[in-house]
């Protein structure tokens, strides 16, 4: 991978104010892209992935909105557009990912996680999809998760909306190969990411063991996602990569 090999792209992440999110922002800053910077409203830590990029050198702008307000993207899109002038790659990685059991679990509950990873995904990539015909080079990136395909407890909600997410991508993959976009799946396993003092493992953490004997960085996420957003990938489309050290075979 060459050092700017996404020198005068423009890259949108959803849900980047931390943890995976944010290594991907970085990461694909560091391959040359403007990025831009999508937290739902915690803009301090959207401030900081900002100034992060800018202080390695790359350009960055902070958007804030909710990915599941149908109104509110297309606006979020437009304010980012008029600054940077195009979007080249969309990384619809806002979710949710909360645990309870189902027979406690409200329609609200569920409806709130699918919103987010579902419908988010739908409004971004809709309103994104002018500047992504428009690139030439357009590719979506959808971020998955390893319990979407293995199951795990307390998380029906969050297995269902992300294994939506391959449906999605198998779909947008048809559909938008005539304008030259690719899309993909990055299923990532698991991930040391910062949690609340307070916040006990994810379930799947429990029981799925690694070969490679470690859990993953966000860093090992982004770095896949940096790959499939550049002009090396522009074969890969429909797919779903799993980023998980042999945990899981899909």
């Amino acid at each position: 991978m060459s050092e700017q090999e996404l020198f005068g792209r423009v890259a949108l992440v959803t849900g980047a104010g931390r943890n995976i999110g944010r290594a991907m922002a970085n990461a694909l800053a560091a391959g040359g892209a403007a990025v831009i910077v999508n937290v739902r409203s915690n803009r301090a830590e959207a401030e900081a992935v900002v100034a992060e990029i800018k202080a390695a050198g790359g350009k960055a702008v902070l958007a804030l909105g909710d990915v599941a307000d149908a109104k509110a993207v297309p606006a979020m899109v437009e304010a980012a557009t008029e600054e940077l002038g195009r979007i080249d790659y969309l990384i619809n990685n806002a979710a949710l990912r909360q645990e309870k059991a189902f027979e406690e679990m409200s329609f609200g509950e569920w409806r709130d996680v699918l919103g987010v990873t579902l419908d988010g995904a739908f409004h971004c990539t809709k309103a994104c999809l002018p500047y992504l015909k428009a690139s030439g080079a357009g590719a979506i990136v959808n971020i998955g998760g390893l319990s979407a395909h293995t199951g795990s407890k307390h998380r029906a909600h969050v297995t269902t909306a992300k294994l939506g997410l391959v449906g999605f991508t198998r779909g947008l993959a048809h559909d938008l190969a005539p304008h030259q976009i690719t899309v993909n799946l990055v299923a990532p396993g698991t991930i040391e990411t910062a949690r609340r003092a307070d916040a006990a493992q994810p379930a799947h953490h429990l029981i799925n063991n690694t070969l490679t004997g470690r859990r993953g960085a966000p860093e090992d996420v982004a770095a896949m996602v940096r790959f499939l957003c550049g002009p090396g990938a522009r074969y890969v489309t429909g797919q779903t990569i799993h980023v998980n050290g042999g945990s899981y075979f899909g």
